[in-house]
Order: structure tokens, then sequence, then C-alpha cells
């Protein structure tokens, strides 16, 4: 019976699955049209799945050694199938290769399995708890049907009931791994997911790149932003469909933990029944907090934030990108998130509390908080800086950024001072020319605000010669170093713990030993998720003889400030601040002083109620070590300037 049955299951479960395939590249396909080039794309694929996805699964030992065993026996068994079972290739080697595949995934699936008897909260159940079950049956049913194969066992063994069990086991197999890969079952991420490696909307974050700067907005498009699904690019609908429903993205987000309404798997699932229309009803993981399941409803063509998601959720985000570097699919939680903010915004002109009269400030005065832009220089008025509508050229140009508006900031933009010019270095601010970055608007999804800022300040930029640009703000480092240039604003720009651990290694900075007691070391959002710069404000510690007490929650982990992406403007209630879970964190490891290396980090840390660590500036740290009279080599400035004007 099976002789026939067999290849008539595996052949129906291809073509249904051939046409649940079509049927889903139809809906991805409603989206926006987005520049891919498909044959590289497809190329590129085998290794972006098995060394860029792979780098990041493998984080999780247990996760990344099942995940080899179950999809790769998984991959490797199909295809013998097909070769074995549907085009009946009688070869012994095939045969035992497909045993030796079954049993691989065999044991991936118990691994799963396991896995799943008591499963991590941030997992979703519902249809995923039958998913080891499928992968056993599969493996089991194939190992045992290729035993006659392979000369082990005669053909007729296990008589018409074995053959039965067996049938039943395929079934179940092939339609749970094959058709209902892509008709929505629990592996639709296999599917999807190879597709979006391949189609992924920021292809340079494969081969060891990295992509953190939001897209520009067509200002002259039909809508500014994402109204409805199908305003998304289509290979972002293509991203949200390869979610896996891990988890990992809810278990790091901070807005999640203070208990706002936002839970970044929830919001890509979300995603998916805007996609195809329906409700969330049948969603298997944690809810947005405060915000009960089976009320969400949307469509392809439904305004989102109309039914579908509550737009308190989307201001929740901090932008701090922690979602994105925990995903194993590299989905672009972040993107999604400021599209749809982008129409609340431009569109709609809701922007929640304060943060419309932001915008407006940032029109009227470029600087958020409406202050005189001719006081921009104030901080500075004893400081003797060379301006460079004046001098027109120098080796580094100083961004001041709108900390020159903060008093707590701009202690830290004297110590960054008094560190430049004990090293001797040749620098120059732009004074009153300098207006906001444009970083603040970006995030709150005013892009148009943000463009008029970017090209007025390229424009200024422009007229002068320099080196590099060197910020105490890792905001506008950000948006200088990585949005800038869609608008043709390329310059070399580095954040000042970068700069000054150089001067450092150079030995033009001669450093006391820190006296004070435990130290540990905030790594802001958008230093470290979103360029990459981990080791240069813990080599400056190191060197002013500081031992480190890393929190648990460090490095490419670090938890938010909750500073980012405009939160302390939109101000979404939770059940508690961030920024008082950061300090936790800081306690926890005994810190009487918090390193930071942003403006905003400071502000947030030190508005936790006392007692707390002290919080520091690493320019405040190294201002306050330097050695006097230790001044630079003499000949360096000048070396620098003949370099800048070579």
């Amino acid at each position: 019976m099976l002789d026939w049955l067999l290849p008539v299951l595996i052949s129906a479960a291809l073509v249904l699955a051939l046409a649940g395939a079509l049927k889903r590249a139809s809906l991805w396909r409603a989206g926006q049209p987005d520049s891919v080039n498909l044959i590289a794309g497809l190329m590129a694929m085998p290794r972006r799945y098995l060394v860029d996805l792979h780098h990041v699964v493998e984080r999780d030992k247990y996760m990344s050694n099942t995940h080899v065993a179950t999809a790769g026996g998984f991959v490797l068994s199909m295809l013998l199938i097909i070769l074995v079972h549907l085009f009946g290739l009688e070869s012994r080697w095939l045969a035992w290769a497909l045993l030796a595949s079954s049993v691989l995934m065999f044991t991936g699936a118990v691994f799963v399995f396991r896995r799943r008897l008591n499963p991590p909260a941030r997992l979703s159940k519902g249809p995923w708890m039958r998913l080891p079950k499928s992968l056993l049956m599969f493996s089991v049913s194939f190992f045992i049907l290729t035993l006659p194969a392979a000369g082990i066992l005669p053909d007729a063994f296990g008589g018409w009931v074995l053959a039965l069990i067996l049938l039943i086991g395929v079934a179940w197999g092939l339609s749970e791994l094959v058709f209902g890969m892509t008709w929505g079952g629990p592996m639709k991420h296999a599917f999807a997911g190879a597709l979006h490696l391949a189609f992924h909307r920021r292809p340079e974050r494969f081969n060891g790149g990295r992509s953190t700067g939001l897209k520009p907005v067509d200002l002259q498009a039909r809508v500014l932003g994402v109204e409805k699904p199908t305003d998304f690019k289509w290979n972002q609908l293509l991203g949200f469909d390869a979610c896996v429903q891990c988890g990992k993205c809810e278990a790091v987000c901070p807005a999640y933990a203070a208990g706002q309404p936002l839970n970044p798997k929830k919001l890509i699932q979300d995603m998916v029944v805007g996609l195809a229309g329906g409700t969330d009803a049948k969603f298997a993981g944690s809810p947005y907090p405060g915000i009960e399941l089976g009320k969400a409803v949307g469509g392809p063509g439904q305004t989102i934030t109309e039914g579908l998601v509550n737009s308190d959720t989307l201001w929740s985000c901090t932008t701090c990108r922690a979602c994105v570097e925990e995903c194993p699919m590299m989905i672009e939680h972040v993107d999604a998130i400021v599209d749809m903010r982008r129409f609340l915004t431009m569109e709609k002109g809701n922007t929640p509390n304060k943060g419309a009269e932001v915008l407006d400030n940032l029109i009227a005065t470029d600087n958020p908080n409406g202050f005189d832009p001719g006081g921009r220089m104030n901080w500075a008025a004893d400081q003797n800086l060379k301006v460079m509508s004046e001098v027109k050229q120098a080796d580094v140009l100083f961004w001041v950024s709108d900390g020159a508006f903060d008093m707590r900031s701009q202690r830290i933009l004297r110590a960054f001072v008094k560190v430049l010019k004990a090293a001797g270095v040749d620098f120059a601010v732009l004074g009153d020319e300098e207006r906001d970055s444009g970083d603040v608007a970006r995030r709150l999804g005013d892009d148009a605000t943000f463009q008029s800022l970017a090209k007025r300040n390229i424009e200024v930029l422009n007229k002068y010669r320099f080196k590099r640009i060197v910020t105490t703000d890792p905001h506008a480092f950000h948006v200088l170093k990585n949005e800038y240039g869609d608008f043709g604003g390329n310059y070399e720009v580095l954040h000042h713990t970068t700069f000054i651990n150089e001067l450092v290694q150079q030995g033009r900075l001669q450093l006391d030993t820190f006296k004070g007691g435990t130290v540990t070391y905030h790594d802001p959002c958008y230093l470290g998720r979103y360029n990459g710069e981990y080791d240069s404000p813990r080599d400056l510690l190191k060197a002013l003889g500081i031992e480190l007490a890393e929190m648990e929650r460090s490095g490419f982990r670090s938890r938010c400030c909750g500073g980012g992406g405009g939160a302390p403007i939109t101000d979404i209630p939770g059940e508690r601040r961030i920024a008082d879970m950061r300090m936790e964190d800081a306690r926890g490891v005994g810190a009487e002083l918090v390193a930071v290396g942003c403006q905003q980090c400071t502000a947030m840390l030190e508005g936790v109620v006392e007692p707390r660590p002290e919080i520091k500036d690493i320019a405040e740290l190294v201002s306050d070590a330097l050695i006097e009279g230790a001044a630079a080599p003499r000949g360096t400035r000048e070396s620098l300037a003949e370099e800048v004007l070579s």
C-alpha cells in the first residue's frame, strides 16, 4: 500500500506547500516596492542562514545545538525523502544517509520536546506546543520507512498494521512541516525566514556589517509613514512573517519590563494579523501589559492604529534596539515602529504629551526646549573657544549638541574641553551656527523637520575644513555618522570616549589613578547597539586604574536608561520607571559610581531618587584625573593641522 500511497502523500504535500507559498507571497507583495537584487539575495541566503543568523542563535548554546540538529536534520531528510521515497532511487548509500539525517532530526526534536515541557514565559504556547510531537513523528516515521531501503528490514515487515501507523505518522509530519510551512503553521518561520534573509531590507547587516540608520521618508509620497499594513515595504511584511515567536525581544524590552503597553513580539504578530486580516484572539504569548487579548482587529487596508495597535504601544518604545539585537531572525522592530509613528506625527499630528511642543520648538528655535538659539554658547563664555566662522578650519570640530542648554550637561562639555586643551588638540565649535542634530524629531516620526535640520546643518558644515567631528552626545553622533549621508553629509564622526581613548593611547594625556570606590559602566544604546562602541569607554576606565564591576545587562545586552526615542517626551505611563530598573542593576553589583558616556543617560539616571550611586560622564572622570602640567608634546597640534590641510 505504501509503495504507491507514500509518493502520492509526498507529492500532495509539496504541491500544497507550493500553493501556500504563492498565496503567502501575494500577501507580502501587497506591500510597497523596495529595490532588492533577487538573484544576489538568493545566492547569499545560505551564508546568511548558516553564518550570520547562526551567530545570533549561538548566544544560547542549548538552542543553537538544538537548531542545528533539528533544522539541519529536517532539510537534509526532506531532500533525501524526495530522492528515495518520491523518485524511488534505489541506493543504499542514500537510504543510510536518510537514516542518519532522521536520527539527527530526532535528536534535535527531543531537545525541543524537553524545552517545551516547562517553557519560559517569553515563549508562545498554543500551536507551538505540538511542534515537538510533529518533529518526532516525522523523523521516526521516515526512519522506519527507510529501513527496508537500507537493507536492514524486509519490505513487508510489520504488515498492514505498521503500514497504517506509519501512514498516519507520515501524513501528520508532512502536514505540519511541509504543507503547514506555507499555510501559517508553527514552521511558517522556516519558509518566510529563509526568504527574509535573502531579501532583507538591511543587507548591510550581513558579513559582519552594521546598519542602524533610519531610512528617509519621501516627503512627496501619497502617505507619509505607514498608515496600513500595505504601506510597509514588501520585504518588511516578509520580515514580520519570519517571526519564530521565541520572545527574546520580549525578554529584553525595557518598556515591557516597566509595564508599559509594549511587547515587541506581540507587535510583530499584530503586523502579521494586519497582513492577512483577522484578530489577535489566537495569539498564544504574553499580551501588551494592561491590554487584553482578543480585541485587536485589522486587515491589509485598515488603519493600524484604529483597531489593531494602540498608539501608546508605539510611543512606549525607547528605540534602544535591544529587540533587534536579540532577534534570531534579524527582524527590524524599530524601523516598523518609527514608520508607524511617522504617520501619526506627520499625517495626523498625534504626538502625545510634550511631543507636539518639542517639535514646534525645533522648528521655531532649532532646539527642543525652545531656548534662545543665541544662547547656545553661553556655557563657554569663559572658555575662549575658537569658532569655525572665524578660523574656517581646525583638526577637530566639536559638536556641542543641545547639552549646551542644560546645566548638568554643561559640566560634561566643560570637562571635555579641559581634556582637549590638555592634549593640545586643535579644535573649534560652530557656535550659534550649530542647530539641533534632528535626532529627537526623527525618532518622534517628524522626518520633515529632521530633514530640514539635517540639510541646514550640512550646509553649514560644508563651509569649513576639518578632519573629524567629535561629540559627547551619542544621539547626535549616530545621526551625524549614519543618517546625514542620505543628504550629502558624509563625515568622520567620533564619540568623545573614542577620541579621548586615542589621545591616551598616543600618550597625549597623563592621568592619575582613580581614588574612588566601586565603579560600573552603563552602555548608552546609541553608542553601543547602534554603533558597536563598547571597548573605548572601558579602555579609558582601565587607564584610570578602574576595575569595572560589570552589570549583568551590559555590552550589547545593556538595559536602556529609558531616555531614547523621545520616550521622556511622550511619557507613556507604566508600572515603574526604566531608569529605576537600571539603577537597581547598578546597586546589584555594589556600585558607588556609574560611569556613563551620554548626556541623556546622565539626566535619566540622576533622576532616580536618592540614595543611589553617583553618576559621572567619562569625560568628567578623565578631567578630574588629569595631571596638571603634563601637556601634550610640542608639535603635535602642528602636525595634525598639516595633515588636515594636505
